[in-house]
């Protein structure tokens, strides 16, 4: 009986070593090992979205295409969405932290709902010292305070694409005048900078008049516009910031039939937000690639789970050097087929310029809706 309990209590200790040593993540170093394929049990790579939205069908194209084409289950892994329905700091803090207690995940994409929330960061780091990948995806953290909460950032280059779209305005309106913005959180990111960048490229002939956040409420977004309009007589801008504004502002001036009384101005194409270019409701679309986002996300996110180098180095190839985090997925500046005063030669030497009907054509060659 005496050497029957030595027995187990040795391979209890050997047990505790196990787990310690699974643990432990050595000089830093991002990433976690697969799952055994022989066992079936695939680890998880998330992508943790900012809210509930079409746009995110587009990057969960983007995921299942990476999924598919790159091997994740031969690598012991697998790619899906987790959606944030909550559309608040406090549900991505709540999904973060039921990350940290599942066992089956090896890395998470964070779109980060409000870039200078602390809790949010910590529970980025937590996982991080779990050994679990983490990155941001299309929205990130505040660079400034918690860039170490996350190894880099995949998405757009969102002071790039504000002031793409303030150049737009300028050349829409070459008298200037007063604009309204409409965001989700007025806290987020992307949001921040694009607002930034929108500011510098429209210039000092334009004055904002006010940004409005809707915390992702598609009825709020809307009764934005309407309040916006009431409230100020001399507005002749609309601009939105986020993928579900284009079609609350473009829904709303339709409904008013004052189209003719504002240049409006969007990122994003959501589907409702192509149909309302055709019917000459939106004036220009600076166009994310979520699809890009997604694949090439889960592409990092693998690389940095198998401790890929090559893979790592193409996508990041400054960050052994300097450090250098950032992976711009690019810009698309979409105008209607007829009639628009914008050309090319406009925007920036990176940006692609397309009219709705070739924005179309490369919808339909990756099989989407919007983007």
């Amino acid at each position: 009986m005496r050497n029957a309990t030595c027995l187990a209590g040795l391979l209890l200790a050997i047990a505790c070593c196990g787990c310690d040593a699974a643990k432990q993540n050595p000089n830093g170093a991002e990433g976690t090992d697969a799952a055994d394929v022989s066992s079936g049990e695939l680890k998880r790579i998330i992508l943790l979205t900012n809210g509930n939205s079409p746009y995110w069908d587009t990057a969960r194209a983007g995921l299942q295409a990476a999924e598919k084409e790159l091997g994740l289950a031969e690598a012991g892994l697998r790619a899906v969405v987790e959606v944030n329905g909550e559309s608040t700091p406090r549900g991505q803090i709540d999904k973060l932290r039921q990350f940290a207690s599942q066992s089956d995940i090896a890395a998470v994409g964070v779109s980060v709902t409000d870039a200078a929330n602390a809790a949010i960061a910590d529970e980025m780091r937590k996982l991080r010292e779990q050994g679990i990948v983490v990155i941001t995806v299309d929205s990130d953290i505040d660079r400034e305070s918690f860039r170490d909460a996350r190894f880099a950032f995949v998405g757009t280059d969102n002071l790039i694409g504000g002031r793409e779209l303030g150049i737009a305005v300028k050349h829409l309106r070459p008298d200037g005048g007063q604009y309204v913005t409409f965001v989700g959180r007025t806290g987020a990111q992307n949001a921040i900078e694009r607002i930034g960048g929108f500011n510098a490229g429209a210039g000092e002939t334009f004055q904002s008049l006010d940004n409005m956040g809707d915390e992702n409420d598609p009825t709020r977004a809307r009764d934005n516009v309407r309040n916006a309009i009431t409230n100020h007589p001399d507005l002749n801008v609309l601009v939105g910031i986020w993928s579900y504004n284009a079609p609350a502002i473009a829904d709303v001036v339709q409904q008013l039939g004052r189209k003719r009384d504002f240049a409006v101005a969007v990122f994003d194409a959501e589907p409702l937000a192509v149909d309302y270019m055709d019917q000459g409701m939106i004036d220009v679309m600076v166009v994310q690639n979520p699809f890009e986002m997604g694949y090439q996300g889960v592409r990092l996110m693998k690389g940095l789970v198998e401790k890929d180098e090559a893979t790592i180095n193409e996508l990041l190839p400054h960050h052994a050097e300097d450090g250098g985090d950032l992976y711009d997925t690019g810009l698309k500046v979409v105008v209607p087929d007829q009639g628009s005063p914008l050309e090319a030669g406009q925007f920036g030497p990176t940006t692609q310029f397309l009219k709705l009907g070739e924005f179309k054509e490369w919808l339909a060659k990756y099989g989407l809706q919007g983007s």
